[in-house]
């Protein structure tokens, strides 16, 4: 027996063309992880030559889980997004489902699978590359895709949210030569990430626009991470002629600059000035408080919770890529530099 109208066609008319039970077509719709290839295949050909409509996103069942994925969790800034996840999460009455992918495939696709069989309302994924078949999957899943900090260019269909990065870096670029800086290093962060560019890029052009040639000496590519900015800080230290402030794009690179003055013996902001990004909760309790730009972290999270939640109910967004703004914030770190 086949289903005469394509209008009507129910999972118990496929289940019993595809010689399974219903349950059985209801995990493939949903598409749960526990059914096999060749089950999955019969029943997906004949859900598409009858034409089955799956329902929308705006009557989907709620899942009650939100899913946060991250390539590493070993960084403050990463608490900051998810505090401002779990605010619009627990408001909705929903949990937030954390995980790491760590760039590694057999990751990503231990995540896929763990999340197909318990379903989700939506994924926000930080800083993170979407490959092809991961997007297709998620596509084919009808889950809705909100990314933070994308790392590539992100796939059309998925909302981004940011910061204004470029912008921050100008503006803390322009304070440094207004305090009278002409040699100013800088620790960059991930170059395959597009807010580690940007920031070069706002670097480059606060220099250029006041007339100072850039020194690619004085740039160092780091990683975000303490050991990346102690590296630097000494590269940059031990030039014969050094940089009388160095701007390093995080915050915990900045702290790394620390250790790198106090092992030559010299004083923050005394013999060099230090500038950060991100204003972590820790940077104005550290010594000198550190002058820094504020990435507004957790705002860009509870942004992304709002956005993935609509989208889950079938709303239109109408600003696909938001960038929120930045801000200097100047603490005891930067000073004029010695005459």
């Amino acid at each position: 027996m086949a289903p005469e109208d394509n209008r009507k066609v129910t999972i118990a008319a496929i289940a019993r063309l595809a010689g399974v039970s219903v349950p059985t077509v209801s995990r493939v719709i949903n598409g749960r992880s526990d059914v096999s290839p060749q089950t999955r295949e019969r029943v997906e050909e004949l859900l598409t030559r009858h034409g089955y409509r799956r329902r929308p996103p705006s009557m989907r069942a709620s899942s009650g889980l939100l899913d946060l994925v991250f390539n590493d969790l070993d960084s403050p800034w990463a608490v900051e997004i998810i505090r401002g996840v779990e605010d619009v999460a627990h408001a909705a009455g929903i949990g937030t489902v954390v995980s790491a992918i760590h760039r590694r495939t057999s990751a990503a696709k231990q995540w896929l699978d763990n999340m197909r069989s318990r379903s989700t309302e939506g994924v926000i994924f930080v800083t993170s590359t979407l490959e092809p078949p991961l997007q297709a999957e998620l596509r084919r899943l009808n889950i809705p895709v909100v990314i933070v900090d994308p790392a590539g260019v992100p796939p059309q269909e998925a909302p981004t949210i940011g910061a204004t990065n470029w912008a921050g870096s100008l503006r803390a670029t322009e304070y440094l030569i207004g305090l009278g800086h002409r040699r100013i290093g800088f620790i960059a962060g991930p170059s395959q990430l597009m807010c580690s560019r940007a920031r070069v890029d706002g670097y480059r052009a606060a220099l250029e626009a006041a007339g100072i040639a850039v020194d690619d000496k004085l740039i160092y590519p780091g990683n975000f991470y303490h050991e990346a900015g102690f590296a630097g800080g000494t590269q940059l230290l031990q030039l014969a002629e050094p940089p009388t402030a160095i701007f390093a794009s995080s915050d915990q690179m900045a702290l790394g600059v620390y250790e790198a003055v106090r092992q030559r013996g010299l004083r923050v902001p005394d013999d060099i000035s230090v500038m950060g990004f991100d204003d972590l909760p820790e940077v104005r309790w550290c010594s000198p408080p550190l002058t820094t730009v504020r990435q507004p972290l957790a705002e860009m999270g509870l942004l992304a919770a709002r956005t993935v939640l609509r989208l889950a109910q079938g709303e239109r967004i109408e600003s696909p890529r938001v960038e929120l703004a930045t801000e200097l914030i100047v603490r005891d770190s930067t000073a004029a530099p010695r005459a």
